[in-house]
């Protein structure tokens, strides 16, 4: 079984690399909000600020604002630089365990973002500043799958990444069609919202150019091809989770498993039309709930279990 600092380390560094990845996404499609005046476009920025907290000092930003310090603020705990850097510093503590082509690119990534010519390279073009880091991203994921085994610490790495991207996905349809916020119905808006999920160009080829709400919720949350909707996500983690419980030794608390089966169950099974009718809320709430959940028991099970089991007898 992987050492628990290990395992800690591999996994926080899979969900800062997806947080980051999410930002750069939504910062780049308010910067595009910002070359269009009409309401569509101040209702795009408003959904990339709540799909991130809403937080006040972004708030009372004008949209180009807002994505510049959800980019490069380093005292923002959820921003990009601080992702990476963080994703960087979780790497050097297991680098050992991780090949030189994933250090290579994720040290390219975290001195692209630090520096101390970033804020002008985001001035002189911010589109493609931000398609750059993008690529950078993934480029690194490229990287890991390509070059690392796929044992316990890629499926430790991939862990953190699939759970942090059911939460993101969550909160961005929360945003857009929750029942205590005003549902997007604005065709404009509605193209980018997919955006901020990577999710327009897949889409269309399923829907066509039927933009409809219920399509594209039915889309992200229930999707078993699409890597980005909420079922494919939860189907991987269950998928590791189950891997990574065949390594355990015997007697060993076991449990985050069977918490992902049931989340991934509860999205096979989940009536569309019901969705439909009833809203999606409920099912967001829970879905985010239960990743909290399942978060919770990796860390009792593979991070923060007794001492007489991480021992020889």
């Amino acid at each position: 079984m992987m050492l628990a600092r290990v395992a800690d380390s591999l996994y926080w560094m899979g969900r800062y690399i997806e947080r980051a990845e999410h930002l750069s996404r939504l910062a780049d499609v308010m910067i595009n909000a910002t070359l269009d005046q009409t309401d569509a476009a101040r209702e795009t920025a408003a959904i990339a600020l709540a799909a991130v907290g809403d937080r006040d000092k972004k708030r009372a930003a004008s949209p180009y604002e807002a994505a510049r310090a959800l980019l490069l603020d380093r005292e923002d705990p959820n921003s990009v630089v601080t992702s990476v850097a963080r994703a960087r510093e979780n790497a050097r503590q297991v680098r050992d365990q991780i090949t030189t082509e994933t250090w290579e690119r994720l040290n390219l990534l975290w001195l692209r973002v630090t520096d101390p010519g970033a804020a002008e390279a985001f001035e002189d073009g911010a589109s493609a500043y931000l398609h750059d880091i993008i690529a950078d991203l993934h480029l690194f994921k490229g990287a890991a799958d390509a070059t690392m085994s796929h044992g316990e610490g890629w499926r430790f790495l991939l862990l953190g990444v699939y759970l942090e991207r059911a939460q993101l996905i969550a909160r961005l349809l929360e945003v857009g069609f929750g029942e205590k916020r005003r549902r997007i119905v604005d065709h404009i808006a509605l193209m980018s919202l997919l955006r901020m999920g990577c999710a327009l160009e897949p889409y269309l080829r399923v829907y066509t150019a039927d933009i409809q709400p219920k399509f594209i919720l039915e889309f992200l949350l229930f999707d078993e091809d699409f890597p980005r909707s909420i079922r494919f996500a939860t189907a991987r983690i269950e998928e590791h989770l189950m891997d990574l419980a065949t390594n355990m030794e015997a007697g060993a608390k076991r449990g985050p498993e069977r918490l992902a089966g049931r989340l991934k169950a509860r999205l096979e099974f989940a009536d569309v039309e019901e969705l439909e009718s009833g809203g999606a809320s409920a099912l967001l709430a829970t879905v985010n709930a239960e990743c909290a959940r399942i978060h919770d028991a990796v860390y009792e099970t593979f991070v923060a279990y007794p001492l007489e089991m991480r021992l020889p007898a």
